[in-house]
């Protein structure tokens, strides 16, 4: 008999959807001697230590303990910090990232606010007297000084605590130095503000000015006495930040970088290694058209080494672009309808393959990671391999079906493997491809496993994950819950088993389970992603085109389907029930954007325009205009919607909007108000009765019992 204390929704939230205790963020020495990374003592604790791993005999240990060098104190995280954590969805605690010196022999991080250093080798953590709260310390790659932002100065210190001074400063309250403004962080994941160059004698500083963006007001209703919080948000259609790079010596000279701000604002890509120049990537603020531009830091002067272009928009990726240890420039492209890796002018894949990331760039080959292209001689729904590239061709380092990534250096290749009939995430160090240690995991195992099926849907085979109870046998059709998010950067259909244990657990419930990924979802092909500009409504067309298919072949109850989804799946829930209630009877709608103009800048404008060129791209879209909702259809569907309260990503507003414009259309709806919680639901009881709260109003909608 399952008791609350064991259920898994309980489970679930306490261990932070199992991915307490795992080990992550690792950092390979370049000569191969060290593996250093993150982990909790077990599934349930937050608090991560950092420890370092011994590849040729497989010996661990602690090179640094928050409880210890807090001395058991609670952590105390400045606004900054929250604010840099919320960007990130980082939901643990302790050391939640670290940066080293090029040898990783000496590594920095930052607990309550205060510096702390950690020496790798000997295995022996510090902390260094300096103001705070500090935020981002990162050793130069000689290890001796320590950069670190506090108070929106970028500072300098020596990593014996010596020398502390500030290298700029802000000039007003609207300035920072050495931090990422909103949108780098949230949207562009760029979430640094400054680099150190390769001879560890300057940075380059990212300047941010605020001033121009508009101010919002993030109230606390639960707690009136309190002043609601101002944040800059850069709303689609209005000012973004100013950014400014300068290259600033340890002697306070600086040297501001040029180029064409006005045509190219966003600063995207930042990357400085002893290969060549500082090398960057702009684009312009409709993202049709980017540069690559190398810095010279002695002038501050910049050529630029490859541009460019595309009629709809042009992505970015992680790892790209850098210099090869010979020089050339790595990027990754679209270029005859495939994703291909380039290295120089020459694109060293084709459509067999679509590349989603470059994991690291050696004088052999390429380390990336990707999925099958659309000429691959079979799909793989939902995998992610690791590959070697170069100019003879490519090799398949993972294996098993799968989700996999790595981490590389000095001979030693850190590999991470998420499979379908395993929990959690696998971690091996290869030396030289051979297996030499598998590095431990304290998460807990959920205690079920999904019964999945990997399918696809509709004619344009749209890649499904379809889900049954695991007591199911095949007699009845089901009702039919649709668990999406169903837009860009967020697939779903992926070959991983713990992915799937939220929508396993509703499939338990009595719900035959669809997870599907329409176009906009990343992992097939550019055409496919874009697919979704100036109209995000294809996203719903795919939804209900890959559930009509499926039921022709499984056990679907089409009289009774509901849908729910968060952030972009929340809207995407929202619009099904308002636009398809021929198809869909009950939705909740989680987070959801329903006014896509309160949305900010580069995510926004990159798929759907300047609002005030084109306004239809926004209303259509949009599950609220300024009319009220948009072409009202019959019949009304129950629909929940749930947002929090502190959430300064898609901020409450949206919902408030939508519920108004509900009420004032006669459209019955719940509202599910989540006090002090953000875009994130990071605390236990929340967490856990949101589960609950969904199932119950789900089998109320549909008429369950």
């Amino acid at each position: 008999m399952t008791t609350e204390a064991d259920s898994f929704p309980r489970r679930h939230a306490r261990t932070q959807r199992f991915t307490l205790g795992a080990p992550r963020a690792f950092t390979v020495a370049p000569d191969g001697s060290r593996v250093v990374f993150l982990r909790s003592s077990s599934g349930t604790d937050r608090a991560n230590a950092l420890w370092v791993l011994d590849p040729a005999g497989g010996e661990e240990r602690v090179a640094a303990d928050p409880r210890a060098l807090l001395g058991g104190a609670s952590e105390h995280l400045s606004p900054e910090e929250r604010a840099r954590r919320e960007r990130t969805r980082e939901g643990g605690a302790g050391i939640v990232g670290y940066a080293t010196d090029s040898e990783v022999e000496l590594a920095s991080f930052a607990l309550s606010g205060r510096l702390f250093t950690a020496e790798l080798r000997a295995g022996t953590a510090r902390e260094l007297s300096v103001p705070g709260p500090v935020i981002d310390p990162r050793p130069a790659p000689d290890g001796r000084h320590i950069a670190y932002v506090t108070g929106g100065a970028l500072r300098v210190v020596g990593a014996e605590g010596e020398g502390d001074r500030a290298l700029a400063g802000p000039e007003s309250e609207q300035v920072t130095y050495g931090l990422a403004e909103f949108i780098a962080a949230e949207e562009m994941s760029r979430t640094r503000g400054f680099w150190w160059s390769p001879d560890s004698d300057r940075l380059l500083v990212a300047r941010v000015d605020d001033t121009p963006v508009g101010r919002w007001w993030i109230a606390d209703p639960a707690h009136p006495e309190r002043e609601p919080r101002q944040v800059a948000y850069p709303a689609a259609g209005t000012a973004n930040a100013e950014v400014r790079l300068y290259v600033i010596a340890l002697n306070g000279v600086r040297t501001e970088v040029v180029w064409d701000r006005a045509r190219y604002p966003y600063l995207a890509r930042v990357h400085w290694s002893a290969a060549d120049a500082p090398l960057l990537l702009v684009q312009a603020r409709d993202q049709r058209s980017q540069l690559f531009l190398a810095v010279d830091p002695d002038t501050g002067a910049t050529r630029m080494v490859h541009a460019d272009e595309d009629p709809i928009w042009l992505d970015l990726f992680p790892g790209v672009p850098c210099w090869s240890p010979s020089g050339r420039l790595v990027r990754i492209a679209d270029e005859g309808g495939a994703r291909v890796l380039a290295v120089g002018e020459r694109p060293l894949t084709g459509p067999q393959l679509h590349v989603r990331a470059v994991l690291d760039v050696s004088d052999d080959n390429v380390l990336v990671a990707a999925s099958a292209g659309e000429a691959a001689p079979a799909p793989e729904i939902g995998e992610v391999h690791v590959y070697r590239v170069n100019e003879l061709g490519l090799e398949r380092v993972s294996q098993e079906p799968g989700v996999h990534s790595a981490v590389r250096a000095g001979g030693v290749t850190v590999l991470l493997s998420a499979v379908p009939d395993r929990p959690g995430t696998q971690v091996q160090v290869l030396r030289e491809g051979k297996k030499t240690v598998t590095i431990a995991s304290h998460a807990e195992d959920p205690g079920m496993s999904p019964r999945i099926t990997f399918t696809e849907g509709g004619a344009r085979r749209v890649p499904c994950a379809l889900l049954m109870p695991q007591d199911y046998d095949g007699g009845s059709p089901l009702p039919v819950l649709l668990d999406p998010y169903g837009g860009p950067h967020g697939p779903r259909v992926v070959a991983a088993h713990n992915a799937h244990l939220t929508s396993q657990w509703f499939a338990d419930q009595g719900f035959a389970v669809l997870v599907a990924d329409g176009r906009g979802t990343p992992g097939r092909s550019p055409a496919w992603e874009k697919a979704v500009h100036s109209d995000f409504t294809v996203s719903l067309d795919d939804q209900v085109d890959a559930l009509q298919d499926l039921a022709k072949s499984h056990p679907l109850d089409l009289s009774r389907v509901a849908i729910r989804g968060w952030s972009y799946g929340g809207w995407l829930a929202g619009l099904a029930v308002l636009r398809r209630p021929d198809v869909f009877h009950a939705g909740i709608a989680g987070a959801p954007v329903t006014d896509w103009r309160l949305y900010d800048t580069h995510y926004t404008e990159r798929y759907l325009g300047d609002p005030a060129k084109g306004p239809e791209s926004y209303a259509k879209s949009s599950l609220v205009t300024d009319d009220g909702l948009p072409s009202p259809a019959e019949p009304h569907r129950p629909l929940m919607v749930v947002h929090g309260l502190a959430d300064d990503n898609v901020v409450v507003a949206h919902t408030l909007r939508l519920s108004s414009a509900l009420l004032a259309a006669g459209r019955p709806h719940e509202v599910l108000p989540l006090s002090g919680v953000t875009h994130m639901t990071p605390q236990e009881q929340v967490a856990e009765n949101l589960l609950l709260l969904q199932v119950d109003f789900l089998k109320r909608a549909l008429g369950l019992g």
